[in-house]
């Protein structure tokens, strides 16, 4: 069983950062493969970026690839998401998620959290 907690969401002008953090509890975190997802207003949840157990292996959507940063630090038991260069775009509720393997398929992920609101102005 693993519990998330996101934060560091808010309002950011275009060009400005957030970085986000998720906060998971439960003995098996090390052992799991943690995304970023998110969803905008009337739109399905995508995928932003996955990250390996061992950090390792990354991947990112298109849409953020060279602007978003996932890392992890498995000692605290957190995941992060440095965004760069944000996009009026970009706005959407941010989830972290755990699952076996490091993928961009949402069903393939076993808990999530409650999600961070992140606003870009323009």
């Amino acid at each position: 069983q693993v519990q998330l907690v996101e934060s560091g969401g808010g309002l950011v002008q275009a060009g400005g950062s957030l970085r986000l953090s998720c906060a998971a509890s439960g003995r098996t975190f090390s052992r799991n493969a943690m995304g970023w997802f998110r969803q905008a207003p009337g739109k399905e949840r995508e995928f932003v970026a996955t990250i390996s157990w061992n950090s390792v292996y990354t991947a990112y959507a298109d849409s953020v690839k060279g602007r978003f940063i996932i890392s992890r630090d498995n000692a605290n038991n957190m995941v992060y998401l440095q965004m760069n260069s944000l996009k009026p775009e970009d706005t959407a509720v941010y989830y972290c998620a755990a699952s076996r393997t490091s993928t961009w398929r949402a069903e393939e992920y076993d808990y999530w959290g409650q999600g961070t609101q992140v606003t870009v102005s323009s």
